[in-house]
């Protein structure tokens, strides 16, 4: 036996500068110890204006509380004010980050009030120019962020990698006693990309709380290898997510496993699951993708957990399957309402479950949890609530009976005036 308990939860959270980003009252603080971030990007043409801010709202009411949006051609940065002041007029508040690459100096110069209506730019460093364009192009960007006073986020990415750079830093290798493999001098590259490019914003003027860092890869282990090292090097604010995650459950996986352990070693103050939508799929997944990583982590409380047993030759219905995802689309579906009218909800937990075998006890350790009937079992359902057996349904409507029960619990345990 051991002699001292055993240990859970994540590291300690690595120590980082604090980054404010926002809109009008809403503030958004990425590192210095605030919660992690949640954060999407649009895939609509963003000089849709009408069409891009459905989206941005979706997104914001899934919960997203950062959305970046592409800003690439004069149509499209002359739509960005236009964007705003409609989510404004439809009470959507989430702050908007522009996604500049190649051309960004001319769209920030050229059109004010894109440069004003956004609360954060994101600066590729690979995609600003060459040579000495580079330089003076990358110095636009910084002066308007500074102009502004916008945060930037300097994210590197390994499909754009400054080639000058990587030269260099293939040159430093080739002298090498002992040269490192390809792989190493590229994860030298990327993160020696960003915090240069961040020591320079610093050097044109722009605040050290004004900037986060990126180092984007598609790799699960090559962006493991990549952010620790970044975090050791630097104390800025750090964005996570792989470039390309993949679609259905790969992107899932991918995403989950990379900044999962990340995350239990204290790294990264914001992500972005960066999922393929199926053709006509639904943006706001890699929202809730996001949440849920953190959610079950520990990390944070978005939304009330549903857990559900995987099923069995004892559970040959369907219908706790059914019950589980019904319960869980109501619960993320009332979310947007009840994070305002009951605090403290998203931290309660929901048990459906199929059989007799573990349906007893894990709907105890639930706060609300039913046990269905598997198959050949007595055709009832009885009710846990905090622990406690209080009902039995029966009949057709078990459904829609559960979910009134979960509907009374959230407004005597969590309205006005409750003491949960």
């Amino acid at each position: 036996m051991s002699s001292s308990p055993i240990a859970s939860g994540p590291l300690a959270r690595r120590n980082s500068r604090r980054v404010i980003i926002s809109h009008g009252a809403r503030e958004i603080v990425v590192g210095g110890g605030a919660p992690v971030m949640v954060q999407s990007m649009t895939n609509t043409d963003t000089a849709d204006a009408i069409g891009t801010a459905i989206q941005i709202k979706d997104l914001a009411r899934a919960g997203s509380e950062i959305v970046r949006l592409t800003v690439n051609t004069p149509e499209a940065a002359a739509a960005v004010p236009a964007i705003r002041e409609q989510l404004d007029r439809m009470g959507v508040d989430v702050p908007l980050v522009g996604d500049f690459h190649y051309n960004g100096h001319t769209l920030l110069t050229d059109y004010p009030e894109c440069a004003q209506a956004l609360s954060k730019y994101r600066i590729n460093p690979g995609n600003v120019g060459k040579g000495a364009k580079r330089d003076t192009q990358f110095a636009q960007m910084i002066e308007v962020a500074c102009k502004y006073d916008k945060p930037v986020r300097i994210g590197v990415n390994w499909g754009s990698l400054d080639q000058a750079l990587l030269a260099r830093i293939m040159d430093e290798n080739a002298g090498r006693a002992e040269p490192w493999s390809a792989q190493a001098v590229m994860y030298e590259a990327l993160v020696t990309s960003a915090i240069e490019n961040a020591q320079r914003a610093e050097e044109l003027g722009m605040a050290g709380d004004k900037i986060i860092l990126s180092c984007k890869v598609s790799g699960v282990q090559d962006l493991i290898a990549v952010y620790r090292e970044l975090a050791r090097r630097c104390d800025y604010p750090l964005h996570l997510g792989l470039t390309e995650a993949g679609m259905g459950s790969k992107g899932i996986v991918a995403s989950t496993a990379a900044l999962s352990v990340l995350l239990q070693e204290g790294i990264g103050d914001t992500i972005r699951i960066s999922l393929t939508p199926e053709p006509g799929g639904d943006r706001t997944k890699e929202v809730v993708v996001g949440q849920e990583i953190l959610q079950t982590m520990g990390l944070r409380k978005f939304t009330p957990m549903v857990i559900a047993c995987p099923g069995c030759g004892r559970t040959t219905s369907t219908v706790f399957q059914d019950l589980a995802d019904k319960i869980q689309t109501f619960l993320r579906e009332q979310m947007p309402v009840w994070k305002g009218k009951y605090p403290g909800v998203e931290a309660m937990n929901v048990a459906v479950m199929g059989c007799i075998v573990n349906g007893p006890g894990e709907s105890k350790h639930a706060n609300i949890g039913i046990s269905l009937p598997g198959t050949g079992e007595s055709p009832a359902a009885p009710v846990f609530i905090d622990g406690e057996k209080k009902m039995t349904l029966r009949g057709e409507r078990i459904a829609e009976e559960f979910q009134n029960v979960v509907l009374q619990y959230v407004e005597s345990h969590y309205g006005q005036g409750s003491h949960a």
